[in-house]
């Protein structure tokens, strides 16, 4: 690997994606310490939904956001591994969104509007993933 080949816009991807990852990391930091008030603030159906998530799809999100944010950092840090963590990454999203929207009603929750934000964390998690390959097949990570 030069690192003078490295474009510069794939430093500033890699720590977009990192930053990225790390509110999803929040984001699981800060539901399972939800209080009354904000569960309260929440529909029913909305409670309900979040109430009755499976432990299974719960350790999915973990790894996704977990495994990205380590991934984006491997990306930072130019080391190939990036690529099987990015990768086992965007399982965990498929296996969570499969949740989400095959087994549980979210669809009915949030309706169609609903969809934007997943759709955008699989592309992101895909586009990850396919940087990371580009990057290892280009040698800018090792």
């Amino acid at each position: 690997m030069n690192d003078s080949i490295v474009p510069k816009w794939f430093t500033i991807v890699s720590v977009a994606a990192l930053i990225w990852n790390l509110m999803g990391v929040m984001a699981l930091v800060m539901g399972p310490v939800m209080n009354d008030a904000a569960l309260n603030a929440l529909t029913e159906a909305e409670r309900l939904l979040y109430l009755e998530t499976p432990l299974w799809a719960n350790i999915a999100f973990a790894s996704a956001v977990i495994l990205g944010a380590l991934g984006s950092l491997a990306l930072i840090m130019k080391k190939s591994i990036s690529t099987i963590i990015l990768m086992v990454s965007l399982l965990s999203v498929l296996v969570q969104m499969f949740h989400a929207y095959f087994i549980s009603n979210s669809w009915e929750v949030f309706g169609p509007g609903g969809a934007i934000m997943p759709l955008m964390v699989i592309v992101i998690a895909c586009l990850l993933v396919f940087l990371s390959v580009k990057a290892k097949s280009a040698g800018w990570i090792n």
